[in-house]
């Protein structure tokens, strides 16, 4: 069992997961078809336009959206690195950004996106980037003119959207491929699908552990994470031992200016994590065995040994699902 402190901190900053793909309808997972698990499967994402998912897919490689050419969505969201974009912290236009990039794969299951959780939606979070003088410094008006020289996207916006090229319409059209960026059918989905043999014996001693100690209070649902806020130094203090804390470990209280939201984060999801290294906001740490040290000793006040460091570590790399291939993703 993990610490009642974890448990009433853990009630203060869960959220409900905002419902974005179908459901599995009333369904359990697990070794027996009849417990519960508190991870969940990858469902069918809904009917997307196939239109739309291509238009979002060349939006979203578009270096125009930037105002010197130099930036696209894809620079810092690189499927060859996860949808991340490999760095400790996120750089653009030559200056550090202050975080680490979280992965683009799945950010539709996110209740809220960012660390901070500032913005609950995928639409929402286009203006983020895009208007930001350190990053894409661009202007809607800007943009609009840009992309409306361009005979091809003229015919494509026109095509799909009564107003033609207009800022929501752009939204709509990023936020629709991201959409198609899942990965479902990795091996602990086979598994929880009823596919026993899908993991091996130390992967499923890694799952039980995972349970056991508490991982589980904050990485379970859809996405094995993403659906609630959490304070990074639950049982100690982590920015007490790191030192040179900056505005950015401040967390969520940059958004709420509360002083319980201090070090608040939106828990992030693990699926596929061992293809997004470095990890936490601060992209102090390479391996997943030293996560998986920091977050027990930090998060739940345990030392966990090595074996069953290493059966979690198995157990995280079952999360890997295959590549998302945008254009095949149109399960109905």
């Amino acid at each position: 069992m993990f610490s009642s402190r974890l448990d009433q901190t853990t009630a203060n900053y869960r959220t409900s997961s905002v419902e974005l793909y179908q459901s599995s309808s009333v369904q359990t997972y697990g070794r027996d078809g009849t417990t519960p698990e508190p991870i969940e499967p990858i469902p069918k994402i809904k009917k997307l336009n196939t239109q739309k998912v291509a238009l979002g897919d060349r939006l979203f490689h578009d270096v125009r959206l930037s105002s010197d050419r130099s930036l696209s969505c894809a620079s810092c969201h690189i499927n060859a690195l996860g949808g991340t974009d490999g760095l400790p912290i996120a750089i653009a236009r030559g200056k550090r950004m202050g975080l680490n990039t979280p992965t683009v794969w799945n950010s539709a299951f996110n209740f809220r996106q960012h660390w901070d959780g500032r913005v609950e939606s995928l639409e929402a979070q286009i203006d983020e980037p895009l208007l930001n003088p350190n990053e894409m410094n661009s202007t809607w008006p800007e943009v609009i003119s840009r992309l409306s020289q361009d005979k091809g996207y003229q015919a494509a916006f026109r095509s799909l959207y009564a107003d033609g090229i207009r800022p929501d319409a752009v939204r709509e059209a990023i936020a629709t491929y991201e959409r198609a960026l899942v990965t479902p059918d990795s091996k602990f989905d086979r598994y929880l699908k009823g596919d026993h043999s899908a993991i091996t014996v130390q992967e499923k001693q890694g799952y039980d552990a995972f349970k056991r100690y508490g991982c589980v209070a904050c990485h379970q649902g859809v996405n094995v994470g993403g659906n609630m806020f959490q304070r990074l130094g639950v049982m100690e203090d982590y920015f007490l031992a790191r030192g040179n804390v900056q505005k950015v470990d401040l967390g969520r209280m940059n958004i709420t200016g509360r002083a319980r939201d201090r070090y608040v984060f939106k828990v992030p999801s693990l699926r596929n994590i061992e293809l997004t290294a470095p990890y936490l906001h601060d992209g102090s740490v390479e391996t997943l065995e030293e996560s998986v040290r920091i977050m027990g000793q930090y998060q739940l006040g345990r030392k966990i040994p090595q074996d069953d460091t290493a059966a979690i570590v198995s157990f995280l790399r079952t999360l890997t699902g295959p590549p998302p291939d945008a254009a095949s993703q149109q399960a109905s």
